[in-house]
């Protein structure tokens, strides 16, 4: 199956799933196999291990947003804290330890950077539309999101979750009774489930009852080529702690294992407003916005002056107008709950929802104030 013509990045997803039978009538039904999708699949089955799940991917596990992310972990929503969070990075953590995943995760903060008020001893001292300094440090760190991916389908599969790769969603018909199931008609057929996880983000936005007041983007990332420790302590990120702005123009980056960096920044909006797969990084847009933060780059510093870039990519992401996450049920239906929109806040807080998605789900837990679609 041929997928969004977006870059390679640099991330393996080394899973894959096995070759299963479709069950015409699971219990759940999670829509999307990246972070949230599997992380509740796993947890559901904890929950629930008598309740049958499955989890349907348009295309490969880690195909859309999970897949395609820089891997910068982050403390809150890009609202900020909001009611009822918690503690996401130490949620966390404890989900990758009982699910028993290993995606080199280090949380040794990350740098909030800007163009004013900077700090006077701060390591980042960068030449881009007047000197760009860190302002605060804050919560977070950074991981492999293709390991990530991996392990969370391992977990998934290993709890007795059935993951269907190429398997989409088409059409979803509504029971008037509520009692009754949901009928799903997919690439492979036909399935009646009790309930749905949306989990697709910036994917199939008039399926998850999205369209208004959510806004679908690709976002850049470039990946330089490894640099020595001393041209890293140069440019004041020895300490290989991530970065954004906070103000604009726009630029985040993280330090990967090798001394190679990546860089995201621009933000490209598919023709019809929605369909990002019609998006193609090599088209003109695109080139000329990877051409303007190359150059960027290079300018930030001497020691960047030479920068030699290895990939270029884009991933969906999805913003809506009050920046908080989507966590709410379906327009249509209180047996299907919708999770997404977390505007670049996604890598721990996805996983981290997920499994909050999967305890409404069985009825342990209720939704948010704050995720109303």
């Amino acid at each position: 199956m041929t997928g969004p013509k977006w870059g390679d990045t640099p991330w393996k997803i080394e899973y894959a799933p096995k070759k299963q039978v479709l069950p015409p009538s699971p219990d759940c039904a999670v829509i999307g196999g990246g972070f949230t999708g599997l992380a509740a699949a796993a947890w559901l089955r904890r929950l629930a291990p008598e309740k049958s799940v499955v989890v349907l991917e348009a295309g490969r596990i880690g195909a859309g947003a999970s897949g395609r992310t820089g891997g910068i972990a982050l403390a809150e929503t890009a609202a900020g804290d909001v009611p009822g969070l918690g503690d996401v990075l130490a949620g966390f953590q404890e989900i990758l330890g009982e699910l028993k995943v290993e995606c080199d995760l280090q949380l040794g903060g990350a740098f909030e950077i800007g163009h004013a008020k900077g700090r006077k001893n701060s390591p980042i001292d960068w030449n881009d539309s007047g000197n760009l300094r860190v302002v605060h440090e804050v919560p977070g760190g950074t991981l492999d999101p293709g390991k990530l991916v991996a392990g969370l389908a391992s977990a998934a599969e290993s709890s007795g979750a059935m993951i269907f790769e190429n398997t989409s969603v088409e059409k979803i018909v509504w029971p008037r009774n509520e009692k009754d199931p949901l009928h799903l008609s997919v690439s492979a057929g036909r399935i009646r489930a009790g309930n749905i996880l949306f989990a697709t983000n910036a994917l199939s936005l008039a399926l998850a009852g999205l369209e208004d007041g959510t806004h679908p983007r690709l976002t850049l990332a470039a990946m330089s080529a490894p640099i020595s420790d001393e041209q890293l302590a140069a440019i004041g990120l020895a300490s290989r702690k991530p970065f954004y702005t906070v103000d604009l123009p726009y630029l985040w980056g993280r330090v990967c294992r090798d001394n190679s960096i990546i860089w995201g920044a621009g933000l490209v909006s598919a023709p019809d407003e929605e369909n990002l797969g019609a998006v193609d990084t090599g088209a003109q847009e695109a080139r000329e916005m990877f051409a303007s933060l190359e150059r960027r780059v290079r300018a930030l510093h001497p020691a960047l002056g030479g920068a030699r870039f290895t990939r270029r990519w884009g991933g969906p992401i999805l913003f809506r107008d009050s920046w908080t996450p989507v966590f709410d049920w379906h327009p249509a239906s209180k047996r299907a709950v919708v999770l997404g929109a977390y505007a670049g806040h996604g890598v721990a807080l996805s996983s981290y929802l997920g499994r909050w998605a999967s305890e409404v789900l069985v009825g342990n837990r209720d939704l948010p104030r704050w995720g109303g679609i």
